[in-house]
């Protein structure tokens, strides 16, 4: 895939987004300008976050994705990629 086709494909999943998306875009793009290690146990924010999710998983509020149909779905979506 050429980078025209990159920069169009994430223009229009920028635009399509939800806020929460584009925060976590922002922050992987931020993250990636890092020179220095980044040690994400000290990143308040970041541990919130992950307690936040790991709490909604035990709770039940959300049920989460088997490891088996992520695999899956991957691996159909490379295949429909591949064709």
């Amino acid at each position: 895939m050429d980078t025209v086709v990159i920069r169009t494909e994430l223009h229009d999943f920028i635009n399509h987004a939800t806020d929460e998306k584009v925060e976590e875009m922002y922050a992987i793009m931020k993250q990636s300008e890092r020179t220095e290690p980044y040690e994400w146990w000290k990143d308040e924010e970041l541990v919130a976050e992950l307690e936040r999710r790991s709490a909604d998983l035990k709770s039940g509020k959300d049920k989460g994705v088997l490891w088996e149909e992520v695999k899956q779905r991957l691996l159909s979506k490379h295949i429909k990629d591949s064709q």
